[in-house]
């Protein structure tokens, strides 16, 4: 069934407002029940902060599924790093059985050539399984015991300007090998998630 996806890999700038749209419709559908969808109203097709690239999946039916990059500077333990975060992963419900994985095979090219030591991202313990496919064909590594810091996209005067989540990290080493990901417990964003 996935042979049927077809990948538009584009850069940010290239989307039309028809895109948004489709993509917001895809988000308030695919998330569901499992995250807040408000932030995918309006045409919105992102939800903290605005990727750089993305990978889109189409099949006869529409969207298939969908990821995006982001470069940025995190703070791992005590070392400043550049990665290629990964985020806004979806797949349409009647092909989850293929989740992540394939997703990151049509990405990881792109990867490549952004010159990034590594592509890190994270998601909800839930989809711990649709990783562990990814981490099993050896193109990524779960880091284990890492809590991660994020600022919230808006600023709200009942919160505090950021958050610490207890979430599912992996790793997918580009130009480094994984034994070269610095050890730290905390991984600061220095922004909002993806």
């Amino acid at each position: 069934m996935h042979s049927d996806v077809r990948w538009r890999l584009c850069w940010e700038n290239e989307l039309q407002l028809a895109d948004h749209v489709e993509l917001s419709d895809f988000f308030r559908k695919t998330y569901a029940g499992a995250v807040d969808v408000k932030p995918f109203e309006g045409g919105r097709s992102w939800a903290g902060a605005r990727p750089e690239f993305r990978a889109i999946g189409y099949d006869a039916h529409g969207i298939a599924a969908h990821i995006c990059i982001l470069r940025r500077f995190i703070k791992v333990g005590e070392v400043d790093l550049l990665v290629a975060e990964l985020g806004l992963y979806g797949v349409r419900s009647d092909l989850e059985g293929f989740g992540i994985s394939f997703s990151m095979h049509a990405v990881y090219p792109v990867l490549q050539q952004l010159g990034v030591p590594f592509a890190f991202g994270t998601v909800r313990h839930a989809m711990r399984n649709h990783v562990e496919r990814v981490c099993r064909n050896g193109l990524a590594a779960i880091v284990s015991g890492v809590r991660v810091r994020s600022t919230h996209p808006e600023v709200y005067p009942d919160l505090p300007p950021t958050r610490v989540e207890d979430v599912l990290v992996f790793v997918v080493p580009i130009g480094r090998s994984m034994s070269e990901w610095p050890s730290g417990t905390l991984i600061d964003r220095n922004g909002p998630e993806l």
